[in-house]
Formats: structure tokens, C-alpha cells, sequence
């Protein structure tokens, strides 16, 4: 079965993580749940991530407690370090408060019950979303997972309703991201991608496949709508790449990559959600980078007049990013942007909130600032993303154990609102999506299910 990646931090025989770019593995989300007893932080490198080193052995067993060993390892060469072209920005000492560290005990300021359960298949669904495009559509939600993209509708009685499935002609296909877009006309697009390295556009008007786009190199892990022109879309992929598409007229406009760009593979990015030209995007190479689109606004205007075949296309390469910050020392899996902030998430049983600080704002020099952080226990596995409220005043994350925790990020310091738990759901939650209000909580994750939590004084918790 395809999952969203075959690469965990390899361990070699002095003990520390190293990368093995484009080196296969037998290593899975799965396999990395039963890994993180042996999982260690990857030391931030001050100048280049680690070279490719020897895979370690066959896994035997689960593995039992922290701290037995449940890996043979081969002997590893020594890393060589590689040249970094560009300086990544760590957090400077003293700048700014101490960041404020979230407590793990609730206010109990809102309070939330499980109403439905709903199982799609044995397969894991790793996407879940609502509708924050049309103010039509905003109690629809789409779920991606297999080679199956389906669509729903949250009822006011707490249930679930199925509107369409998209079943891939690709059977191997396992669908990872999905992202909701519109036509010019305002006609409702869903758009999905996965391991087969395609993205497909479907038309929810019609149930029908609108476009495929070809072009990354690796399985795609993530794709993010530009909210001020839902036209645009962002994707990020394993081939270490970030691309801007033009969903209109089909067009790879923009190419993120190459001399300052990530060095192992992308696995979330964002659109700034008032500043149409900043994107962020993190990755395998533990960094998070903060790219301009500014200087290549006639690329993006020309893509929707382009009347040529797609391929012909002038498409750019932007090699260097405005930023590239190094706030986390191991994968960062999931970033969103809050405002001109940024919350990002690695494998450390946190999120951290932090604001990058540029001198196209007017600093002296670039620099990061960390505000606040949010813990999140048993978060240790990567591919685990958390999301966000239209106005972006709660934030819900899954852990490994089937735990939601939701905070409110405006508050300082951070607040836990709720802890929601249940003995229905046990397993991995891959991916959350809050409603608009934030009055209901959705989930899905390992085994293929869909869970639906509404607000105590929501009327679906009352019936």
C-alpha cells in the first residue's frame, strides 16, 4: 500500500539522523509510529544537511518501550558536508520575550462532542477540508485517502452526507492532499494529488475530471489554494519542489527550486493570506523557507491570457527564497501563515508560532522572532497536519493516539481549549479541518474514518 512517503530520518552508526536523498526504503507512516522510540532530533547542520549514508537493516518486531532496541543498523560513512548557499536563519537569543509555552490543562471555554463516525474503507485517509472558497459551500468538506477523493455535507443533525466520490483510474494511486479552488466563473473545484505524481482538477458541478497537470518528479504532498485568487494554486512535492499552477488554463507558471531551494522533500506550504507574492514552504531538510513571487507578477498576469499550449509556457524558476529559517530540528511537516506570522509543526510534540522578520519590512536585517509555543504529546510521527477556523482563532491537531487537541492562537500565552478523546477513535489522525465558526471538529486518519465533533451549544450536540 502507497503512503505519503518512503524516507524516515535514517540513523547511522554514530547515533544521529542523516539524510539518504533519493535513496528508497521500506519505511512508511506506519513503520515510522512503531520507530519513534528510536526516533532522535536531527542536529540543525550550520551549513548544509548530512550526505547519503547506508539504509538500516530490516525492522524485526514492534519494538517494545523507549529505549530497547528494535533495529539492527549497517555501519554508516561519515556525513560530508555539502555547500549551503544561502545563511539559514536560526533564533536570535534575547530578541524579544522569552516565547510563551501553551499549558496542557484546559480552560474548558468551549466544550465539544462526538456526534458521528463514518467509515470510507480500510485504506487511511490522510486529507480532510472544508469549503472556505464559496460561502455557498462552507458546511462541505472533501476527504482524500486511496485512490478515492469524496465529498460531504455536515447536517445540521451532526450526521454526514455523501455528495460524490472521484475514483483515480490509477488504482496504485494514494491520494495525500487535497485543496478546494474555482474556475473564473466561480464554478466549485476540488483538487487532489498523491503518490502518482498527477494532479487532477474535478468539477463538483459536474462530478467530472476537469484537468490533470503533470509535472513534478515525486509524489505530492501537499497543495494550498491562493485565497484572493482561487485560480492559483501551490503545490509542494518529494522532488524537492514547490510549483505555482494556474488552474484556468492549466499552466505551471512558477517553479520553486534549485540553488537556495529545499533539499529533501517538500511536504507543506502556504499561501500568505493578505500578501498575494509571499509563500512558505518546509520540508525534510528540517527548514522553513519564504519564497516572493513580487518580481514575477507578469508571469502570473500572462498566465491567464495564454492562449498557446500549456507547454509552451515561458515557466520561471525561482531559485532563492527571501528566507530560509531554521526553527525546528527535525522535519517540518506543516506550516500555515497567521497574519504576517508563522505557525509551523515538526516532529517534537509541538507547533511554534514565530515571526519571521525581513528587510523588505524595514528590519535592519532578516531575523526570527519565536513567540509562543503549543504542545501537542504523542505528536512524534511526521505527516501530521493540524488546521485552522476561516478566521483563524482556534487550531486543531491530532496525535498518534487518536487525540485531538484544539487551542486558541489568540491568546497569550496560548490556551488549551479542549482535549477531545474518545474510545471510538485510538488510531493516527492525520489531518483535521475546523468549520468556519469553528463550532465543528472533523478528523480522519489510519483507519479510514471520518469523526464529526460539534460544539455542546452547536444544535447537532443537543440532539
Amino acid at each position: 500500500m502507497s503512503t505519503p512517503n518512503d524516507e524516515t530520518p535514517p540513523m547511522g552508526s554514530n547515533g544521529k539522523m542523516q539524510y539518504k536523498p533519493r535513496l528508497k526504503s521500506a519505511a512508511t507512516p506506519e513503520l515510522d509510529t512503531l520507530r519513534r522510540s528510536q526516533r532522535r532530533p536531527i542536529p540543525p547542520a550550520p551549513a548544509a544537511a548530512a550526505a547519503a549514508a547506508k539504509a538500516p537493516a530490516e525492522r524485526k518486531g514492534r519494538g517494545k518501550g523507549k529505549g530497547k532496541a528494535a533495529v539492527e543498523e549497517e555501519e554508516a560513512p561519515e556525513p560530508q558536508p555539502l555547500q549551503e548557499p544561502m545563511a539559514s536563519l536560526r533564533p536570535v537569543q534575547g530578541l524579544g520575550c522569552e516565547a510563551a509555552v501553551g499549558s496542557l490543562n484546559p480552560s474548558g471555554s468551549r466544550a465539544f462532542k462526538l456526534c458521528s463516525k463514518h467509515t470510507e474503507g480500510k485504506r487511511p485517509l490522510y486529507a480532510i477540508g472544508f469549503n472556505f472558497i464559496d460561502a455557498r459551500y462552507y458546511d462541505v468538506f472533501a476527504t482524500a485517502g486511496g485512490n478515492r477523493v469524496t465529498t460531504y455535507r455536515a447536517l445540521p443533525d451532526g450526521n454526514l452526507a455523501v455528495l460524490q466520490a472521484y475514483i483515480d483510474p490509477d488504482d496504485a494511486q494514494s491520494f495525500y492532499t487535497l485543496s478546494w479552488a474555482s474556475d473564473l466563473g466561480g464554478t466549485p473545484l476540488l483538487v487532489a494529488a498523491g503518490s502518482n505524481r498527477v494532479i487532477r482538477v474535478i468539477n463538483c458541478a459536474t462530478g467530472k475530471l476537469f484537468k490533470s497537470f503533470i509535472g513534478h518528479g515525486g509524489s505530492i504532498n501537499e497543495i494550498r489554494t491562493q485565497p484572493l485568487k482561487p485560480s492559483l494554486l501551490i503545490s509542494a512535492s518529494k522532488d524537492e519542489s514547490v510549483r505555482l499552477w494556474n488552474v484556468h488554463t492549466g499552466i505551471c507558471v512558477l517553479i520553486f527550486a534549485g540553488g537556495g531551494g529545499h533539499r529533501h522533500d517538500v511536504l507543506s506550504v502556504d499561501f500568505h493570506p493578505s500578501d498575494m507574492h509571499q509563500i512558505a514552504s518546509c520540508g525534510m531538510d528540517n527548514t522553513v523557507k519564504i519564497w516572493s513571487m513580487k518580481e514575477f507578477e507578469p508571469y502570473v498576469k500572462k498566465s491567464f491570457t495564454w492562449t498557446d499550449l500549456p507547454s509552451k509556457f515561458p515557466t520561471k524558476v525561482v531559485q532563492f527564497p527571501l528566507m530560509t529559517c531554521v526553527v525546528h530540528s527535525n522535519y517540518v511537516d506543516c506550516t500555515r501563515w497567521l497574519g504576517d506570522f508563522i505557525l509551523s509543526k515538526s516532529v517534537e510534540n509541538e507547533i511554534v508560532l514565530w515571526e519571521p522578520k525581513t528587510k523588505e519590512q524595514g528590519h535592519g536585517e532578516d531575523s526570527i522572532d519565536v513567540l509562543q509555543k503549543y504542545p501537542v504529546p504523542d505528536c512524534d510521527i511526521w505527516f501530521m497536519k493540524f488546521s485552522c477556523d476561516f478566521h483563524f482563532n482556534q487550531l486543531a491537531i491530532g496525535n498518534r493516539k487518536g487525540e485531538i487537541y484544539v487551542w486558541d492562537v489568540q491568546t497569550c500565552p496560548p490556551e488549551l481549549i479542549t482535549m477531545l478523546s474518545s474510545p471510538q477513535c485510538k488510531m493516527t489522525i492525520r489531518q483535521t479541518a475546523v468549520s468556519f465558526d469553528g463550532s465543528t471538529i472533523l478528523a480522519c486518519g489510519e483507519d479510514g474514518s471520518i469523526y464529526r465533533w460539534d460544539e455542546v451549544e452547536h444544535q447537532a450536540a443537543k440532539n
